[in-house]
C-alpha cells in the first residue's frame, strides 16, 4: 500500500508539473501575441502616419505681433511666431556685450541654425562669453559638422545620450535636456517652447516669452545651475552663482531636476487648476495627463469652470496622438472640452486661468516632461499678462474645431481597437 501511495504522488507531482508548465507556455504564447499586435500596429500607425504627412499642409496657422506686458520691475514680450522670435532673439545676441546663455533640445543646421551659429561666432569673436547646451538625442539628426563648428573658444557641451553608467535607465539619469533658454547679460531672458530652426518659424504654431528687469536673474541661475552640476568642462572653474535673487509675488520660475527626483512644474499645474473658478485655457503639443491630472481638470469642469484644452488634430509624433486619445472619453464626460488645431503642429506649452494666473514653458502634460526630463516653467500671477494669454489663446481656437462626445463616440470601431492595444504603453510616454 505504501509503495502504491507513493507512485500515486509520484504521478500527482507529474501532472501539476505538466500543467504548470502548459500554462507558463500559454502565458508566454499570450505576451508574444499581445506584442506582436501592439507591434504590427505601431508599425502600420507609423506607415499610415508617414504617407499622410506627405500631403499634409502645414504653416498656414493665425498669429498676431508679439505684445509687451509691464509687470512689476520686469517687462514680458510673448512671442507666438517663430520667424518674429527668431529675429528678436539674434538681435539680442547681436547687442551682447558680456555673456551669451543658450540652451536648447533642437537646434538644426538648416538655415535658421546656421544664422544662430553664426551670431554666437560673432559674439565669441567680439570677447562675449559664450555658453551653449544641447541635447545629444535630440541632435542624432544633426550633421556632425554643424555641431563641431562651434570655435572651441565657445563653451558648448550637450546633454549625454546615455549617463549614470549601469543606472541609466533610473529616472534620475534617463530623463533628456528638453529646456529652450536664452539669456543675454543677465539683462534679457527667454523661455518656452521654441527649438531653433526653419521649419519652426513659420510652420509650427508656438509660444516662448522674452523677459526683462529683475526676474532674469532667476532663468539665468537655472541655466548656471544646470551647466556647474552637468555641463561644465572638468578643467574650468564653475561659473558663479547669481546674486541679488528675486522674491517675486508675480513671477516664478520652476525647474525639474531629475537627478534631484525634483519636479514642481506638476504640483503648480495641479494647485492652479484646484482653484479654478470659472476658467481654464491649456494649449498642449502633447497631452497625456496621469490620473491626478485628469481628475483635478474634471473637478473644474464639474464645479462650473470653462475647461478648455487645445491640442494638435495630428502631431509630430503619432504614438503621441494615440496615447492622448485614449484619456479622451473620460475628459469629454467630466466636462473638458477639446479643440483640435488644424493644419499646423502647435508645440506650445501653455495654460491661463480665471484671469489671473499663467505658465509658459518648455513642460508637456505627459509622464516624459512632468517626471522624467529637464524642463522649465514661469508661472505669472498678472491680470494683464493673463488677458493676452487669453487672447492668444482665443486667436488659436479660431483654427480649431471641437470635439464632441457624440462625434468621440461615433468614431471607428477601428480606431477603438487601436487605442485599446496601444493603452497599455500611454504611461510610458
Amino acid at each position: 500500500m505504501s509503495a502504491r501511495r507513493t507512485l500515486h504522488r509520484f504521478f500527482e507531482r507529474r501532472e501539476r508539473q505538466r500543467r504548470r508548465q502548459r500554462m507558463r507556455r500559454l502565458v508566454r504564447r499570450g505576451v508574444m501575441g499581445t506584442l506582436a499586435v501592439q507591434t504590427a500596429t505601431a508599425a502600420g500607425l507609423f506607415t499610415f502616419d508617414s504617407i499622410r504627412k506627405k500631403d499634409r499642409p502645414e504653416g498656414a496657422f493665425p498669429h498676431r505681433p508679439a505684445e509687451t506686458v509691464a509687470l512689476p520691475r520686469s517687462e514680458v514680450r510673448v512671442f507666438m511666431y517663430g520667424e518674429e522670435l527668431f529675429e528678436q532673439m539674434l538681435e539680442d545676441i547681436e547687442a551682447a556685450q558680456h555673456r551669451v546663455f543658450l540652451e536648447t533640445y533642437i537646434w538644426k543646421g538648416d538655415e535658421m541654425g546656421q544664422r544662430f551659429r553664426d551670431a554666437l561666432v560673432r559674439a565669441d569673436a567680439r570677447g562675449v562669453e559664450v555658453y551653449v547646451v544641447i541635447d545629444d538625442f535630440a541632435n542624432l539628426v544633426v550633421p556632425a559638422s554643424f555641431k563641431r563648428s562651434l570655435p572651441a573658444t565657445v563653451h558648448a557641451a550637450a546633454h549625454p545620450l546615455v549617463s549614470g553608467g549601469w543606472k541609466f535607465l533610473h529616472p534620475r539619469y534617463s530623463g533628456r535636456d528638453h529646456r529652450k533658454l536664452l539669456v543675454v547679460d543677465s539683462d534679457i531672458a527667454y523661455v518656452g517652447g521654441f527649438n531653433i530652426g526653419s521649419l519652426y518659424a513659420t510652420k509650427w504654431r508656438d509660444t516662448h516669452a522674452r523677459i526683462t528687469g529683475e526676474f532674469v536673474v532667476e532663468l539665468e541661475n537655472a541655466f548656471i545651475d544646470y551647466w556647474n552640476v552637468h555641463a561644465r568642462r572638468g578643467d574650468e572653474a564653475p561659473l558663479p552663482e547669481p546674486t541679488g535673487r528675486a522674491w517675486s509675488q508675480t513671477l516664478r520660475v520652476h525647474r525639474n531636476t531629475p537627478v534631484d527626483l525634483v519636479y514642481p512644474i506638476r504640483n503648480m499645474y495641479l494647485e492652479a487648476i484646484d482653484r479654478a473658478e470659472r476658467s481654464i485655457a491649456i494649449t498642449q503639443a502633447y497631452l497625456i495627463p496621469d490620473e491626478a491630472f485628469r481628475r483635478a481638470l474634471v473637478r473644474a469642469a464639474q464645479r462650473g469652470a470653462d475647461v478648455r484644452i487645445i491640442v494638435p488634430r495630428f502631431s509630430n509624433h503619432v504614438f503621441a496622438d494615440w496615447f492622448s486619445r485614449t484619456h479622451f472619453t473620460e475628459l469629454l464626460k467630466g466636462g473638458v472640452r477639446i479643440l483640435r488645431y488644424e493644419h499646423a503642429m502647435v508645440h506650445a506649452k501653455t495654460a491661463t486661468i480665471d484671469g489671473r494666473w499663467s505658465t509658459i514653458g518648455t513642460a508637456n502634460i505627459d509622464r516624459l516632461s512632468l517626471v522624467g526630463n529637464y524642463e522649465v516653467n514661469v508661472e505669472i500671477i498678472d491680470e494683464a499678462l493673463a488677458a493676452q494669454m487669453e487672447a492668444i489663446f482665443e486667436l488659436d481656437a479660431t483654427n480649431c474645431t471641437e470635439l464632441t462626445l457624440e462625434e468621440w463616440t461615433a468614431r471607428p470601431m477601428i480606431a477603438r481597437a487601436t487605442e485599446g492595444i496601444l493603452a497599455p504603453w500611454r504611461d510610458l510616454a
